[in-house]
């Protein structure tokens, strides 16, 4: 089977610690529910991502260099 986390479109995803989360939450001035969302299914999702838990997904950017955005993990 592929690994399709592994597969070069794929963009860098990685679970927030509870420290950087607090802080991207005061940045923004939201709660983790204002987040997006991204299901537990996705495939892209690293394997030790629970649902609840913030995940930070790295994206090339033509304008920015790079794109940093959140998603929060429902079932």
């Amino acid at each position: 089977m592929v690994d399709v986390s592994e597969h070069e479109l794929v963009p860098e995803h990685n679970v927030l610690d509870d420290e950087d989360l607090e802080d991207v939450l005061q940045e923004y001035n939201i709660d983790r529910t204002d987040l997006p969302k991204i299901k537990r299914a996705d495939p892209a999702l690293p394997d030790e991502a629970d649902v609840g838990d913030v995940i930070e997904i790295v994206r090339d950017s033509r304008t920015t260099d790079q794109a940093v955005v959140y998603r929060l993990v429902v079932e």
